[in-house]
């Protein structure tokens, strides 16, 4: 066989190749059901994301189709809906289904707790999500982190909240153990799913409500029936959001489909974290401007929700043995992150903050 033979006969084998590997690879059409409404293109895009990256990994064969909240499953029944195989998989927050076991709040943020990065980081490189496997192996769930907002906003609220007596009996929608924590301070927590958040304040339903940050917030025109706007977000620093699959549905998937998952899932966390820093700022300008009253939280109020938080850990602890062995590797984590940042990040920052002031 003479070269211009051998060079035609490569040619040809590489040209077969591409679609031979393809057809190799199962096809697959997952329902992914969304826990966030189609409004909010960042949060409900997250799971967009590894839709479109892993079809692209896959040439086509690994397709999965993200619906809104109550098109297939209501918002805040995802994580059942997924254990148990009436879909593929789901996008939601983990700590929605805090009152099954809380530890499923590890899996998104626990108040005055990690930010974006240090939580991405106990999660996948700390050994978080080896802590969290049994937890929601138990629910029949693969978890994936695959979205974070970034550090949240503390809420809205109808009236001015200046002392602890006004935090009695507020009617507050707040998701998660951050809940709990308010409630200890006379508040009456409410967890509404976020397409409910606006008309409950319109009507009345409720006082007050957190949802996400600026971008997000505007979106839903909570700044047209609440008027005061607080920061910081103590109950989710740096939240993740999560890519849950049917556990024996994952274990079934082949090991290239589950690195295209993994990765797809890594990428939509950091996307909706840079997304969420490039549309907060202009957001929340256009909501001061309409009349939205920035207020920070006194700290007379933010003093007593930490002290609370330490004590609710501590309580969960006491009755949950699986939450304080989790709560114990975090808050060692939490500890040091936060004596490193203190050192080279936070310094920079609280610099720059003043240097940059307007004059």
């Amino acid at each position: 066989m003479n070269r211009r033979h051998l060079v035609a006969g490569a040619a040809g084998a590489a040209a077969l190749a591409a679609p031979l590997l393809a057809s190799a690879q199962p096809k697959l059409r997952w329902r992914c059901p969304n826990s966030f409404p189609r409004t909010l293109d960042t949060l409900y895009g997250a799971a967009e994301i590894v839709a479109r990256r892993v079809r692209e990994m896959s040439d086509g064969a690994f397709e999965i189709t993200v619906s809104g909240p109550g098109e297939v499953v209501p918002a805040l029944q995802i994580l059942d809906a997924v254990g148990q195989g009436s879909v593929e998989c789901g996008f939601t927050s983990a700590l929605f289904y805090f009152g099954k076991d809380p530890s499923f709040a590890f899996g998104s943020a626990l108040p005055f707790g990690l930010n974006s990065r240090q939580n991405f980081a106990w999660l996948n490189y700390a050994g978080g999500r080896d802590l969290l496997k049994d937890v929601f192996a138990e629910a029949n769930i693969w978890q994936i982190p695959a979205g974070c907002t970034g550090a949240q906003m503390g809420g809205w609220a109808k009236k001015e909240l200046r002392t602890l007596e006004d935090m009695k009996g507020l009617k507050f929608r707040i998701a998660g153990l951050g809940g709990s924590v308010m409630q200890k301070l006379g508040v009456v927590p409410q967890q509404i799913a976020p397409s409910d958040i606006y008309p409950a304040l319109e009507r009345g339903v409720i006082d007050g409500a957190e949802y996400i940050g600026p971008y997000d917030d505007e979106k839903l025109g909570f700044g047209r029936v609440a008027k005061f706007y607080y920061y910081p977000g103590f109950q989710e620093a740096g939240p993740n959001t999560d890519f849950m699959v049917n556990l024996k549905v994952w274990e079934a998937l082949p090991k290239a489909y589950q690195g295209m998952l993994e990765t797809a899932c890594a990428e939509a966390y950091h996307a909706t974290a840079a997304k969420y820093d490039v549309a907060n700022p202009p957001a929340l300008r256009r909501l001061v401007a309409q009349g939205t009253q920035l207020r920070a939280y006194p700290r007379e109020i933010m003093q007593a929700l930490y002290r609370a938080s330490q004590e609710l850990y501590a309580e969960i602890g006491a009755q949950n043995a699986r939450f304080k062995k989790v709560h114990e590797h975090w808050d060692r984590f939490r500890v040091e992150q936060v004596q490193w940042f203190r050192v080279a990040e936070d310094s920079l920052a609280n610099f720059q903050a003043v240097a940059t002031a307007p004059k």
